[in-house]
């Protein structure tokens, strides 16, 4: 791992409600690595439990800075998108994708368009087409069960029913991307996600204990560690476990305190977690004349 690996992320940004970009910088600065962001829009407060916000769309501006990255020759570890609000911006993501990436580095791409077998208002048709062929340039996918049943063209229920293993291994277009698909319940207190290493041609499930309820943000949580754990050096497995425990912690310490449900889950008392391996490396080479 190089002393500071630098990751250019193209998600949007709340002001309030712990979700995409407010935790994605954070959690990948924790980890020592430079975020770098292009929003793709801007929301007074996220949607999972509020109404009324404002927003602004910023797709003009991911087009300039794009360009203006694009003409200082910036490279980076990985280019990680999330959330879309419209057709154009998965354009403009794909060529982030092929132009920012340096020739060793990683695409990550979250498919955000839906949840719960429901699409956001924001997904159209047109936009979908664009998530999934944005998918198509991807190292590595990260779909929750709703957007894993859209790529393979299967019914919410179908997905929900069908074994995580076979999904991912589908969704690795024959073994050419890796896949973590998020929000896989295999036993009663058990929750996690299903991964497929193309590396390895592996499959396997990675958990932790099951909290009860649902929160805003914690696919934004997950995503954000698990890229920060590949950019480590971690294996696939070993990175999304990693992400999995760090949610889940993260839950525990939310319901703990009794925290509101639609503000998310309280990550930055335990961001010392994701700090303790990064600190460990650095030492090591601070050390080494």
């Amino acid at each position: 791992m190089n002393l500071v690996s630098r990751a250019a992320a193209l998600h949007d940004i709340s002001g309030f409600g712990r979700c995409s970009l407010t935790v994605i910088l954070p959690v990948l600065s924790a980890m020592g690595i430079q975020c770098c962001p292009i929003p793709t829009a801007y929301l007074s407060t996220h949607t999972g439990g509020f109404s009324g916000m404002a927003r602004v769309d910023l797709t003009h501006t991911m087009q300039e800075s794009l360009s203006h990255w694009v003409s200082l020759g910036l490279k980076f570890d990985a280019v990680y998108t999330g959330y879309l609000s419209e057709p154009k911006q998965a354009q403009i993501a794909a060529e982030a994708l092929q132009t920012l990436k340096s020739s060793t580095g990683l695409a990550v791409v979250d498919p955000a368009c839906g949840d719960h077998g429901r699409l956001y208002a924001s997904c159209t048709p047109q936009l979908w087409d664009g998530l999934a062929r944005l998918c198509a340039h991807a190292d590595v996918i990260t779909p929750n069960l709703t957007e894993a049943g859209l790529l393979l063209d299967m019914d919410y229920e179908q997905v929900k029913q069908a074994d995580p293993e076979w999904l991912v291994a589908q969704l690795s277009a024959d073994g050419r991307k890796s896949v973590v698909l998020t929000g896989v319940v295999w036993e009663k207190n058990r929750m996690g996600a299903a991964c497929f290493d193309r590396n390895s041609g592996r499959t396997a499930l990675v958990g932790a204990f099951r909290y009860p309820g649902s929160w805003p943000g914690t696919g934004d949580l997950f995503s954000a560690v698990l890229t920060g754990a590949l950019l480590q050096g971690d294996g696939l497995m070993d990175a999304a476990q990693q992400a999995v425990d760090f949610v889940s912690c993260c839950v525990k310490v939310t319901l703990d305190r009794g925290l509101p449900l639609r503000e998310g889950v309280a990550f930055e008392p335990m961001l010392h977690r994701l700090t303790d391996r990064y600190l460990e490396d650095v030492a090591e080479k601070d050390c080494k004349g």
